[in-house]
């Protein structure tokens, strides 16, 4: 026996991994400390116009609140109308409830979970092939949609821009909606002539398997499958107009959501500020740090309707605040009360389903 305790002669067991630190260890407190650091300069940057603030919390307006709401669940409406559209051209039937009830879920996740967007993608795509829909169609309906989203989120900053009178060159606004285009039309050739791809995927495939130094056919197999699948995607003109339309009514919904939340509290917001305001909310609100975006989201929105849409800063906290209320807190409570009620009870085809998507990339 050894010092230990160890028998003689046998080598001693690898420390566990709880026994040692990881070599970041120390990115966890650098990521602690900016943030209790960006809590306290928010708080003192707040401080002197929370009073002013809770006094126009108190003189809400309940009407503008109601619109508030419901302008909101028009804009999840209208995304859940952008995924059944996009199903829909997959060949995938599925109702508007049950499409609705899918983003609820998901956004619940995505904005209350760490590393919600993960939970989220999983889930939808989890719930997509539960419609009927295969695994390529399920991929395309979920990149798709964030095509889609992350592309109405653009054209809103650029109008807030041109309307605010900034300059936009004209090579970059041809340009983003070149690339909108382009990818709308690149999936339509591709799904109504696989043939075309079919030479490009063997020749890739060839090439990856010669660099990991396998078999020259290895998964040459699968290419057909994967073709026949695409093949069953055909984003016609009407799907597309449809899609674009909903797209529009789910962004511009929650535009006037967010000026329904200024008006509530008594403010008059610019038009071309409230755009940039949103735009610019939404996408600092994409950077996974804290669930839903918490602190850094609400301080863009706070600095976004100061600096652009021309109200004072405690009219932009309150209208920050209703809006965060209505679009974050509510939206997940709804969104899990969904998840509770119709998802939580576990499906046998949810293991089959994980496989599936731990194997694909977004």
């Amino acid at each position: 026996m050894t010092a230990n305790g160890e028998p003689a002669g046998e080598p001693a067991p690898p420390p566990t991994p709880h026994g040692r630190r990881g070599k970041f260890w120390w990115v966890k407190w650098v990521l602690g400390v900016a943030l209790l650091a960006l809590l306290i300069a928010e708080g003192i940057y707040l401080w002197p116009r929370l009073h002013e603030s809770w006094r126009k919390l108190s003189d809400i307006h309940w009407g503008w609140v109601a619109a508030c709401i419901w302008l909101q669940a028009l804009s999840m409406s209208g995304f859940g109308r952008v995924q059944k559209q996009l199903l829909n051209a997959g060949g995938v039937a599925v109702s508007q409830r049950k499409s609705v009830a899918v983003v609820y879920g998901a956004t619940a996740m995505s904005v209350t979970l760490p590393a919600g967007q993960v939970f989220s993608t999983a889930f939808t795509y989890r719930q997509t092939r539960r419609f009927g829909a295969s695994p390529i169609v399920a991929s395309w309906q979920l990149v798709f949609s964030g095509v889609v989203a992350a592309a109405g989120l653009a054209l809103l900053g650029v109008g807030g821009t041109l309307l605010s009178g900034g300059t936009i060159g004209p090579f970059k606004l041809i340009l983003s909606l070149a690339a909108v285009v382009a990818v709308v039309w690149g999936g339509n050739y591709v799904s109504r002539n696989p043939g075309s791809l079919e030479a490009l995927l063997r020749r890739t495939l060839g090439l990856v398997n010669r660099l990991r130094k396998r078999p020259a056919d290895q998964g040459a197999n699968k290419i057909g499958d994967v073709l026949a699948q695409l093949e069953s995607v055909d984003l016609g003109k009407r799907d597309g107009a449809l899609v674009a339309v909903w797209a529009v009514l789910h962004r511009f919904a929650d535009v006037a959501c967010l000026g329904a939340a200024c008006y509530a509290v008594g403010a008059d917001p610019r038009l071309a500020g409230l755009l940039l305001a949103f735009a610019v909310g939404k996408a600092v609100g994409s950077i996974p740090f804290a669930p839903g975006g918490i602190v850094y989201v609400d301080a863009t929105l706070i600095y976004g309707l100061t600096a652009a849409a021309g109200l004072p800063a405690a009219q932009a906290v309150a209208a920050a605040f209703v809006y965060r209320l209505v679009s974050f807190i509510l939206v997940a409570i709804v969104g899990w009360i969904v998840f509770l009620f119709l998802f939580r009870t576990p499906q046998d085809d949810d293991a089959e389903f994980e496989k599936e998507f731990s194997q694909r990339r977004f």
